[in-house]
């Protein structure tokens, strides 16, 4: 399918540990992968947002600030007619990312979330307290009020409509309130024991059939970190890089598709280039 893709940078760190991935769309965006790509006529950089600086404000004030810009920009890029490919900074800027396809759609979307994580938590819950583990429970209308009804009143996905993919690492209060919600959870283990395509094309089902549309949220550390180093949450074995560029050379072709998002590259971590490069073999799969 033939779109343009405009490249949104959302850099900020705000909500994670490390606060590295602030430096990911930047760094990206001067290295030698995105040169290459860039020569292609389908892609262009559109803008990088920026976190507010003013320290008097909580982060989870900025962080809202800068979902609301972000969600604003990605309506305003679907509404020309491009193709929202969002890159990161950590993973709580996806209340912006589809909050704003959400905004755009006009009712709940589907979400393939692929993460290692299933940031589902709630400062309740939080082992940790890092807003970055909570983005998938705020866009199902769960968790802090600053951070909800960015682009719908209510929730802002379709719990039927929506997979975790990959996850290999979480607590139990997490996949407790997934359950309860009706969210598929595709796990690491469960992959590993069907096998990739056959859960892929599991995942792929259930998203693509949501009535509004589906975006694809792809948290870097679910790859295995021997082959995406640059990441502030590595976790121990993971995907293959070969399984999701091919997965998502399938995805590319889904009429349905409304965005794609690409998180948690810190460049700090990288080691020669090869989370850089990755980034910029995923975002080929969606060029003509």
């Amino acid at each position: 399918m033939k779109r343009c893709i405009r490249i949104i940078g959302a850099a900020s760190g705000l909500g994670a540990q490390d606060v590295g991935c602030a430096d990911g769309p930047v760094a990206f965006h001067h290295s030698q992968a995105w040169h290459e790509l860039a020569h292609h006529p389908g892609v262009n950089w559109g803008e990088t947002l920026f976190a507010s600086n003013d320290k008097s404000h909580t982060p989870a004030t900025r962080i809202a600030g800068l979902c609301r810009h972000l969600a604003d920009v990605v309506d305003q890029t679907l509404a020309v007619g491009e193709f929202p490919v969002v890159l990161g900074g950590d993973h709580s800027i996806a209340v912006g990312t589809w909050s704003g396809v959400a905004r755009h759609a006009g009712a709940p979307i589907g979400l393939l979330w692929i993460d290692a994580h299933l940031d589902s938590h709630t400062l309740e819950t939080s082992y940790s307290g890092a807003i970055h583990g909570m983005p998938l429970a705020f866009l199902l209308g769960r968790g802090d009020k600053r951070l909800l009804e960015i682009g719908l009143p209510g929730r802002q996905l379709e719990p039927a409509h929506c997979v975790v993919f990959g996850a290999r690492s979480f607590e139990p209060e997490e996949a407790a309130f997934l359950a309860s919600m009706q969210v598929r959870v595709i796990g690491q283990a469960e992959i590993e024991q069907r096998g990739f395509q056959t859960a892929f094309y599991e995942a792929l089902t259930i998203v693509a059939s949501a009535p509004m549309g589906f975006g694809v949220s792809l948290d870097l550390d679910a790859l295995d970190p021997a082959m995406a180093p640059g990441v502030g949450s590595p976790e121990p074995h993971g995907l293959a890089a070969p399984d999701v560029l091919n997965s998502l050379d399938r995805l590319a072709h889904e009429p349905g598709l409304r965005g794609l998002e690409i998180v948690e590259f810190n460049p700090d971590r990288d080691r020669q280039g090869l989370t850089a490069r990755l980034i910029s073999a995923l975002i080929g799969e969606f060029l003509p």
